[in-house]
C-alpha cells in the first residue's frame, strides 16, 4: 500500500471495521486473517472486530459472499452486479450468486431528488416539467427513476443520481484497494485472479455508470445504429435537459421480457420476440462492434408488434474491426478442428498473452473442440460453449480483454433469455449468418485493396523517414552516446539466493576472524583474566560460538540472515 493512502483510509477507519465486522460474521476468517498483521501493525489491535455471530447456516462461500455484500450496501452490491459480467474475473458459481443480487432499496423522499434536479437544471423543475410523479417507478444504489412529462406533453423518465452516492463509493473504493493490495501481497491462495485488478476493473465501471452523460451519448449512438430497424425501438435522449447526474429521456410503455404471463396476455408472440432478442445483440457486435452489456431480462421491453426496447445503456462494450475478425477466425479454427490456428487467435486477442504453461492450455483446448467437434450444430448451445471457454480462462489464468469478456457474456445472457421465451430457441442458426458474413468480408475486393493502400502507405512513411533515422543512429555511434539498455526478467529468486549466500559468507568470515583473533588473545598474559586465561579472549571464543550457532542453525531452516 502506498504511503499516501494511509491518511485517508484513517479517515474511513469506521467503515474500514465495518467490513472487516460483516466479513467475519458471514464466515471469511482466512480472508480477515491474511489481513491481520498488516492491519493491526498500521492501525492498533482494536483494528480487527470481534464478531459473536456467525453467520453460514449451511450456505456455500458463494452464497456467503453475496449476503455479506447486501449488507455492505450500494458500492458492494454494484461490485457484485458488475463483476458478474464477468466470470473471466471471478469463480462460475460466484457469478451465479452475484447476479442475483438485488439492486432496489428503499427511495428517499421527493424533496432530496428535487433539490438534485434543481441543482442540475439551475431552475425549479416546475419550470421545465408540467408534471414529475413524487412516486418513483424505481429506487437503485445509485439512482432513482421518476416520470415525467415535458411542456410539449411528451412522457419522459428522469434518472436522478442519489445525492452523495460518489462519494461513498469513493470511500469504498480507497477501502477496497487497500485490502486488495493486501491480499495481493500475503495471499495468493485465496483467488485465482489479482484483487488489485478486480478492484480496477470495478472502478473503471462504476464511474462511467456514474456519468449520465456518457450514458446518454450511449443511447444516441444505438439510436442512430437502429433508426432504419423497426423491430427495436430506442428512446430519445435529451441532452439538453441532461447532466452527469440527471439522465432525461423517452418513457418506454412495454412489458419486461421476462414477465411471460403479461406477454401472452398481451398477444404478442413470443417465439418472435426471442429470435428479435438475439438479433439486437447479434447487429451490436458483428456489424456496429458496439453492445450492450448487460441485455438481462429486466433490461429488455417488449412494445406492440412485438417491438424489441432495450433499457439501462450505462454498460456498453465495444469490439473493433480487427477483434471481430479475430474472432471469426478462432471460430473457423475450432470448426476445423485446428488447434494451431485456435492458439494464434488467441494470442492475436490477447488471452494467451504471457500464459506459463502452453502445452497444458493446448491440451485443454484440444479436448474443448473434441468435445464439440462432432455435435450437430443444432444441438449446440452457446451458453454451454462459453461457460466453458470461462472455466479455462478461471483455470489456466488467462486474460480476457474486459470487452471480449462483456462480448461472451451477453451472447450468454441473451440466449438464456431467448431459452426463458421458447424453450426451444436455437441461438446457431442466428450467429452463422453473422460467421459467414464476416468471413466473406476479409475476402472483399475491395477491403484488401484498402489494406494494399494502407500497407503501400506504411512502407512509403518507412522509406522517408528511413535515411534520418539511420544518419540520426550513426552520429548517436560516432559520438559514442548510444546506450543500450538491459531489463532483467523472473530473477528475483536468483539474487535473493546470491544475496543469502553472500550473506552468509561474510557471516562466516566474521566468526572466523573472531576465532583467530580470540586465539592470538589467548597468548598474551595482559589484561583482566578469568580462571587463568585472558577475559578478551574468552568472550570472542563465546561470540563466535554463539553466532556459529546462529549461523547452522538457520542453514538448517534455511532463512536468509
Amino acid at each position: 500500500m502506498a504511503l499516501k493512502s494511509i491518511p485517508r483510509t484513517w479517515r474511513h477507519l469506521r467503515r474500514y471495521r465495518q467490513i472487516l465486522g460483516v466479513l467475519l460474521k458471514y464466515g471469511f476468517d482466512d480472508v480477515v486473517a491474511v489481513a491481520r498483521k498488516d492491519l493491526v501493525l498500521r492501525f492498533g489491535g482494536k483494528m480487527i472486530p470481534h464478531s459473536e455471530t456467525k453467520v453460514e447456516n449451511g450456505m456455500s462461500r458463494a452464497e456467503r459472499m453475496r449476503h455479506a455484500a447486501e449488507e455492505l450496501g450500494p458500492t458492494f452490491v454494484k461490485m457484485g452486479q458488475i463483476l458478474s459480467l464477468r466470470p473471466d474475473l471471478i469463480l462460475p458459481d460466484f457469478a451465479i450468486e452475484f447476479r442475483k443480487l438485488q439492486d432496489e432499496v428503499a427511495s428517499i423522499s421527493y424533496e432530496e431528488i428535487q433539490a438534485v434536479i434543481r441543482e442540475e437544471l439551475k431552475q425549479d423543475p416546475e419550470e421545465t416539467f408540467s408534471e414529475v410523479t413524487e412516486k418513483p417507478l424505481a429506487a437503485a444504489s445509485i439512482a432513482q427513476v421518476h416520470r415525467a412529462t415535458l411542456r410539449n406533453g411528451k412522457a419522459v423518465v428522469l434518472k436522478v443520481q442519489r445525492p452523495g452516492i460518489r462519494a461513498v463509493i469513493d470511500v469504498d473504493l480507497e477501502i477496497l484497494y487497500d485490502f486488495a493490495k493486501i491480499l495481493a501481497r500475503y495471499s495468493q491462495e485465496l483467488t485465482t485472479q489479482d484483487p488489485v485488478a478486480i478492484v480496477d476493473e470495478f472502478d473503471r465501471s462504476i464511474h462511467r455508470e456514474l456519468d449520465f452523460v456518457q450514458e446518454g451519448r450511449n443511447i444516441q449512438r444505438f439510436r442512430r445504429n437502429f433508426e432504419d430497424d423497426s423491430t427495436v425501438f430506442i428512446p430519445e435522449y435529451y441532452p439538453e435537459l441532461s447532466s452527469s447526474r440527471l439522465l432525461v429521456m423517452d418513457y418506454v410503455d412495454g412489458i419486461k421480457s421476462s414477465l411471460l404471463d403479461e406477454i401472452a396476455a398481451a398477444g404478442l408472440d413470443r417465439v418472435t420476440i426471442a429470435k428479435r432478442g438475439a438479433q439486437l445483440i447479434l447487429k451490436q457486435i458483428f456489424e456496429f462492434g458496439f453492445f450492450h452489456a448487460d441485455p438481462h431480462p429486466g433490461n429488455i421491453m417488449v412494445l406492440d408488434d412485438n417491438i424489441i426496447a432495450p433499457l439501462d445503456y450505462g454498460m456498453v462494450g465495444y469490439l473493433d474491426e480487427a477483434v471481430i475478425e479475430e474472432l471469426a477466425d478462432l471460430m473457423a479454427g475450432v470448426v476445423h478442428k485446428d488447434i494451431r490456428r485456435v492458439l494464434r487467435s488467441f494470442r492475436q486477442l490477447g488471452i494467451s498473452h504471457g500464459v506459463e504453461d502452453e502445452d497444458t492450455l493446448q491440451a485443454a483446448l484440444t479436448e474443448l473442440i473434441n468435445q464439440y467437434y462432432e455435435v450437430p450444430l443444432e444441438q449446440l448451445q452457446v451458453s454451454t460453449l462459453l461457460t466453458e471457454v470461462f472455466g479455462i480462462v478461471q483455470t489456466h489464468r488467462l486474460t480476457v480483454p474486459p470487452n471480449l469478456s462483456l462480448m461472451m457474456k451477453a451472447l450468454i445472457t441473451v440466449e438464456g433469455l431467448g431459452r426463458t421465451l421458447y424453450p426451444g430457441f436455437d441461438m446457431v442458426p442466428e450467429v452463422r449468418p453473422y460467421l459467414r458474413r464476416i468471413a466473406l468480408r476479409r475476402y472483399d475486393p475491395r477491403r484488401r485493396f484498402r489494406d494494399g493502400l494502407a500497407l503501400l502507405d506504411d512502407f512509403a512513411s518507412l522509406a522517408k523517414e528511413f535515411p534520418q533515422e539511420s544518419k540520426d543512429f550513426l552520429k548517436k555511434v560516432n559520438r559514442g552516446e548510444l546506450k543500450v539498455q538491459f531489463e532483467h526478467r523472473n530473477l528475483d529468486k536468483l539474487i535473493a539466493e546470491l544475496d543469502r549466500s553472500s550473506n552468509r559468507i561474510a557471516f562466516a568470515l566474521v566468526i572466523a576472524a573472531l576465532i583467530v583473533g580470540s586465539s592470538f588473545v589467548m597468548q598474551i598474559p595482559t589484561g583482566p583474566s578469568f580462571l587463568g586465561f585472558p577475559l578478551l579472549g574468552i568472550v570472542g571464543y563465546l561470540l563466535a560460538s554463539v553466532l556459529g550457532l546462529k549461523l547452522i542453525w538457520d542453514i538448517l531452516r534455511k532463512r536468509r540472515l
